[in-house]
C-alpha cells in the first residue's frame, strides 16, 4: 500500500460498505494519511473487526436502503467531524444467480434498494453537508456490469448502470460547486462479495478479463483514493474504469 503523507489531512470521510472489501482498505489508506473515517455497514460484527484493524474510525450500523436512518447517520458523522468531505459509496450485494424471469420479485428489490437506492440516500444525505464547506468528493462504486450486463445478474447490471447515469447527473449539477461526483467501474475483484456467487459465475467474469485475472482490492482502492482527493479536481461526472481490459470505456 502506497501512502501518500498528508494527503487527507483535515479531511472526513463516510464510507458505505466499509466493513470489509474496498471501503475497508480505502478507510485504512485514509486514515493513515491524515484522515478521519467513519465505516456504515449493516454487519455490525464486519464493523467490529474493521474498527480493530483500523484503529481510529468511527463506527455505525447502517442500512444504506432505510432513507431516513441515512440522514440520522450522515448528520450524527458530520456532528462527530464538524465537517464531511468524502463520501465512498461501496455498498453493495449482487442478489441471486438467475435468469431474468426466474429471478425472485424480493430479491430483485433487495438489490435494487442496496445497490441503486443506497447511492442515491447516501448522495442525498450527504451533499447538503458538504455543500456548507462547498468541498467534497463522492465517488459511487459502480460495475463493468453496468456497462456490459453480466447474464444472470440482472438486477445487478441494472442497478450498477442506474448508478453511472446517477453519478453523471449529480456530477454535472455539482459541476459549478466545490463537490465532485465520480463513479468507478471495476471489473471482478477478490473481496467478501464473491462469497455471494457461485463459482461458475466468478469464472465465467474472469474470462472475460483480458489480462486473465480476478483484480486486487488494493488496486481498485487506490483508484478510489485517487477520486477522493483533493488531487481530483477538474474531472466530474465520469466514469473510471479498472477492469483488466474488460472495457476501456
Amino acid at each position: 500500500m502506497t501512502i501518500y503523507s498528508g494527503r487527507f489531512q483535515q479531511r472526513a470521510a463516510v464510507i458505505t460498505g466499509g466493513a470489509s472489501g474496498v471501503g475497508r482498505e480505502a478507510a485504512g489508506r485514509i486514515v493513515a494519511e491524515g484522515g478521519q473515517v467513519c465505516l456504515w455497514d449493516w454487519d455490525q460484527k464486519a464493523l467490529a473487526e474493521a474498527a480493530r484493524a483500523v484503529p481510529g474510525v468511527l463506527t455505525a450500523q447502517v442500512d444504506v436502503a432505510d432513507a431516513d436512518g441515512v440522514a440520522r447517520a450522515a448528520e450524527e458523522a458530520f456532528a462527530s467531524f464538524g465537517r464531511l468531505d468524502i463520501l465512498i459509496a461501496s455498498a453493495g450485494i449482487t442478489g441471486p444467480t438467475a435468469t431474468l424471469w426466474e429471478y425472485p420479485v424480493k430479491d430483485w428489490r433487495r438489490v435494487v434498494d442496496v445497490d441503486l437506492h443506497g447511492v442515491f440516500n447516501t448522495c442525498r444525505a450527504v451533499v447538503p453537508l458538504m455543500l456548507k464547506n462547498d468541498y467534497g468528493r463522492i465517488v459511487n462504486i459502480a460495475s463493468v456490469a453496468g456497462k456490459e450486463g453480466n447474464p444472470n445478474a440482472s438486477a445487478y447490471s441494472a442497478a450498477k448502470a442506474a448508478v453511472i447515469g446517477l453519478t453523471k447527473s449529480l456530477g454535472k449539477e455539482l459541476a459549478p460547486t466545490g463537490v465532485r461526483v465520480n463513479c468507478v467501474t471495476p471489473a471482478t475483484f477478490k473481496s467478501p462479495i464473491l462469497a455471494q456467487l457461485p463459482q461458475s459465475q466468478i469464472d465465467y467474469m474472469r474470462s472475460k478479463i483480458p489480462m486473465g485475472r480476478l483484480g486486487e482490492v488494493e488496486e481498485v482502492a487506490s483508484l478510489v483514493c485517487w477520486l477522493a482527493s483533493e488531487e481530483c479536481s477538474f474531472s466530474t461526472a465520469a466514469t473510471f474504469d479498472i477492469s483488466g481490459g474488460r472495457t476501456t470505456y
